[in-house]
């Protein structure tokens, strides 16, 4: 076997292991399906290999020649659909059907030209060279440029590069070969399959890791968030409450919490079901997402319970969003209800000081929330620094809901 000839091997050994691997990753992603994309790629990686061994055997190699031309093109293909995707930009579809349709035309003429006519190489290679290009535009026009973006541009930049120098190579290195049979003893076959394969190698690494990230990031985000509200839960809203903490206390800007409960929201449970209870959940849940700024965070802590985190806010600027969430909860009509039913909630308000822990200042907070609630109920009372600990069993049935 040449050198040509075992690299080709091994690029098809290779293609399967991407192919597996990819499928294994789209497999326990919910929702990213990028990676089947990339498995399909390299999927018609290995029907593009298989007619390159197949074609030197045929009488007449044509067929088996424009095949293997549509498996690579559409590997191609696959990759620009799978990078679009996972950078969040459309897919060209009419380009690639438009830039097939003329290749197509193209290769099926310039076939009978002969090996090494320049139509034939350039018609053969000017497709897979687009088709990287569009998939490296993808990955400009999104505009991220951390260090994977920047390896995975890259990566498609030299691979566009790569097929539009092929014709240019094999006129420098002899030719492609005088029949399918003779092309895989050629230094152009050499080359090809060699850069062939360092290419297919790296970006399927490159892609591999940057899904599993991905995946591991919506694991991640599984684990903290609560799926009915769409909020984090207790656990990841603790978390990003030390860490923020932290960053404004060292640079010295002033943070508030706000914690809030449903009013009677047990006899909500109890009279309309509990299907109608969730329903008032999510509605409030997609209140306070509409209303929170970016830097907010935004946790449903338990059954009714919410709190918001506010790094850059005083006391006096937290009690005003928390009125306006009170607002416009007391006056949206859920629905499913009563026309005549309305449903609101109470807010504690605490800004944090520079003494205090977390646990401290969510005391205080709930201090103010519960004289909230003491106090009639569909209000924000702001926590004064006298109201440090917990009230025992400030309010009849607050732990019901009521």
């Amino acid at each position: 076997m040449s050198g040509a000839g075992f690299i080709l091997a091994i690029n098809l050994f290779v293609a399967g292991l991407f192919a597996l691997a990819f499928v294994l990753v789209g497999a326990n992603s919910r929702t990213d399906k990028v990676a089947y994309w990339f498995a399909a790629a390299y999927g018609c990686v290995i029907v593009y290999l298989g007619c390159e061994f197949i074609q030197p055997t045929q009488p007449y190699p044509k067929p088996i020649y424009m095949l293997g031309f549509v498996a690579f093109y559409m590997t191609l293909a696959a990759g620009v659909v799978g990078v679009a995707l996972r950078f969040r930009r459309p897919v060209p579809w009419g380009g690639m059907g438009l830039l097939l349709a003329l290749a197509l035309g193209a290769n099926w003429v310039g076939y009978d030209m002969g090996r090494d006519s320049g139509f034939r190489n350039f018609a053969y290679q000017l497709p897979y060279a687009t088709l990287q290009a569009m998939a490296a535009w993808q990955v400009l026009r999104s505009g991220r440029r951390k260090t994977f973006d920047l390896a995975i541009l890259a990566i498609l930049a030299l691979g566009s590069l790569q097929f539009f120098s092929k014709p240019f190579v094999a006129a420098w290195t002899g030719g492609t070969g005088d029949s399918a049979q003779s092309y895989i003893a050629t230094t152009y076959a050499l080359y090809s399959q060699s850069m062939g394969a360092v290419l297919q190698v790296a970006m399927g690494l490159l892609m591999l890791t940057l899904l599993a990230r991905d995946m591991l990031v919506e694991i991640t985000m599984r684990s903290e968030t609560d799926p009915l509200s769409g909020l984090y839960n207790r656990r990841g809203f603790e978390q990003r409450v030390e860490a923020g903490l932290a960053s404004m206390r060292r640079g010295g800007l002033p943070v508030a919490l706000v914690v809030c409960d449903l009013d009677h929201f047990k006899s909500v449970n109890d009279t309309y079901g509990h299907e109608m209870g969730d329903r008032v959940i999510a509605t409030f849940a997609g209140i306070l997402k509409r209303m929170a700024a970016d830097r907010m965070t935004v946790a449903r802590v338990g059954g009714e319970e919410f709190s918001i985190f506010m790094p850059g806010s005083n006391a006096a600027g937290a009690r005003l969003f928390a009125e306006g969430v009170r607002s416009a909860f007391s006056a949206t009509q859920v629905d499913g209800l009563p026309q005549w039913k309305r449903c609101t909630a109470s807010f504690g308000v605490a800004e944090w000081t520079s003494e205090e822990s977390v646990s401290d200042l969510r005391r205080r907070a709930d201090a103010a929330l519960y004289a909230a609630k003491r106090n009639g109920r569909d209000r924000v009372r702001l926590a004064e620094p006298a109201l440090d600990a917990m009230p025992q069993h400030p309010y009849p049935n607050i732990a019901t809901g009521a």
